[in-house]
């Protein structure tokens, strides 16, 4: 757990306290980014930048903490309302492995994705791009499994059902995962040519390399009943977590306007957005557990409308399985709830060991019979005719977890008084980047949207910020090889990613970490000419070196 959480400044006038930013940038600290010294003009309007820009998450939800470990500072939102300790709880259940007997830490079976949230989110940003699948600390996958649109091996379909929509890989004893991951084959493949047919390397000779996941799951591999069959497949990384309180303070009505000026020029998801009725399509609206209905913003897919009902707060629940008062159920299926109530092994281990909550009258039919109820989504632990419920998670604990979700800051830009740096955001805006990566929002009131469970406590709160994500959270379609399932895919906030390598490791882009670095993700842009970007990725593709080196710095210092 990070521990300096003092980093987290109080802005003052607009201007950041001098005295905490001793630390300039460096090329250790920010690779690519120049041996510039910001301290001199942090605050400061320089070149084509405002001087709010160097506050990406407004004065209530920047760190100015730049090195490693930033991507957990909490915000001064977090500090001025006093709720410094309930985010360092929280943040305990973000990084703790969970387990089935050690609480407050307890949940993790029947069937599970990963042990802790830290494992999906290694050093609190997005996952890593592995080459061999492993439900371990570092792999940010999540398999998607769907039956293809028209048999064919498109990115459209409907999940199945035999599985969650997060596929578990891991078990605890004495069950079987529903999918066994050591069958699960990746393979990385290498593009030969652009289907857009953009060349594989810049005019002036530089070569570029794009690869892509081939993933593949045999039927073997499935602990269900029945098992699934006409199948494809695809791979999501987890997405950043950092900042995302901020976008859930944006104004509805603000994001309905951006949605009407792009639906002018441009096909958008007709699931959201009526084109007809200039409106919003009946698939845009979330319904909330009180009743509410809020527009859909979070995740790739846009299924989730509020942070405290998604992304995270509903992860906790269905990757380790940690049931709570307003989840009083198991994430699991009915296909291997069955599987397991038949498998003869799980049955002899469980009549082996009288305590056992499946044990019931110790007959093979009696086992059987408590098996398939208690794995069942529909009748497990919160059916008193099976067991007594009690929350693994205490509500006190989950609001403390909604603290820390929300609470967590945007680090300030660097480098924004670099002539290369102020040159790329000057070509970023020109060649049409910014349509789709909308640089700024300014945040309402923030009247946020909270479970009952957790009462009338106070969440942090950004009202009236300007915040640059650099998202116009909104879906597009790149049209890529083996492409995001459902094709349609939120424009992902570029903000802080240029602090990834310091933090985590790794710089991977793109849904499913197919590329490397940024400019193997803006080469993706235009893999199609089908593709929503495909005309500002051309431009790219004809810029000088020079200009396409400052669009990258540019990139690593927002």
């Amino acid at each position: 757990m990070n521990l300096r959480k003092g980093t987290s400044l109080l802005l003052v006038g607009g201007m950041l306290g001098m005295s905490l930013l001793s630390c300039s940038d460096d090329d250790n600290i920010n690779p690519g980014a120049g041996n510039t010294d910001d301290v001199n003009f942090i605050g400061k309007a320089v070149g084509n930048f405002e001087a709010s820009e160097w506050y990406p998450g407004g004065e209530l939800g920047t760190t100015g903490n730049v090195t490693a470990g930033c991507y957990e500072d909490e915000t001064p939102a977090v500090t001025q309302m006093g709720l410094t300790d309930h985010f360092n709880r929280g943040e305990l259940f973000f990084e703790r492995n969970v387990t089935t007997d050690t609480p407050p830490f307890n949940g993790l079976g029947p069937a599970y994705v990963r042990k802790s949230c830290l494992d999906c989110h290694p050093g609190y940003g997005h996952g890593k791009r592995v080459n061999k699948y492993t439900a371990e600390w570092g792999n940010g996958y999540l398999l998607v499994v769907y039956h293809p649109a028209d048999g064919d091996n498109s990115d459209d379909g409907p999940y199945i059902t035999e599985v969650t929509g997060m596929p578990q890989t891991r078990a605890t004893s004495p069950f079987l995962p529903p999918i066994e991951e050591e069958q699960i084959q990746l393979e990385w493949k290498n593009i030969t040519a652009m289907e857009s047919g953009i060349p594989m390397a810049f005019p002036d000779g530089e070569k570029y390399e794009l690869i892509y996941p081939e993933l593949n799951i045999p039927a073997s591999a499935f602990n269900t009943d029945p098992v699934p069959t006409n199948l494809a497949f695809r791979l999501e990384s987890t997405i950043g977590i950092i900042g995302t309180g901020l976008l859930d303070a944006i104004p509805e009505e603000d994001i309905k306007k951006q949605y009407m000026e792009e639906a002018k020029y441009a096909e958008l998801n007709p699931n959201f957005w009526d084109k007809a009725a200039n409106d919003w399509a009946a698939g845009a609206w979330y319904t909330l557990a009180d009743g509410q209905k809020k527009i859909k913003r979070f995740t790739y897919a846009m299924t989730r409308a509020s942070l405290q009902d998604g992304a995270g707060a509903n992860a906790i629940w269905n990757i380790p399985n940690v049931s709570r008062s307003d989840r009083p159920y198991l994430y699991t299926t009915d296909a291997w709830a069955n599987a397991m109530s038949k498998n003869s092994s799980v049955i002899s281990s469980i009549k082996a060991n009288p305590a056992s909550p499946y044990y019931a009258d110790g007959t093979d039919e009696g086992i059987a019979d408590a098996v398939k109820n208690l794995l069942s989504p529909k009748t497990n632990q919160f059916d008193n005719r099976w067991h007594n419920f009690t929350p693994d998670m205490s509500d006190d604990n989950y609001y403390s977890f909604l603290v820390w979700h929300r609470g967590l800051s945007i680090p300030r830009a660097r480098n924004l008084n670099d002539s290369e740096v102020q040159q790329g955001k000057k070509v970023f805006m020109q060649i049409g980047c910014a349509t789709c990566h909308r640089p700024s929002w300014t945040t309402g009131s923030d009247d946020y949207w909270a479970p009952a469970c957790i009462g009338g406590r106070e969440l942090p709160k950004y009202p009236r910020q300007k915040i640059y994500p650099y998202t116009d959270m909104i879906q597009h379609r790149l049209f890529m090889k083996n492409g995001i399932h459902g094709s349609w895919c939120r424009t992902t906030p570029l903000w802080g990613r240029g602090l990834s390598m310091v933090n985590t490791g790794a710089e991977d882009r793109l849904h499913d970490c197919r590329a490397r670095n940024e400019i193997e993700a803006i080469m993706w842009h235009g893999y199609s000419k089908n593709s929503d970007a495909y005309e500002s990725t051309l431009k790219f593709y004809n810029l000088s070196k020079r200009d396409r080196d400052a669009v990258v710095k540019f990139l690593r210092s927002i």
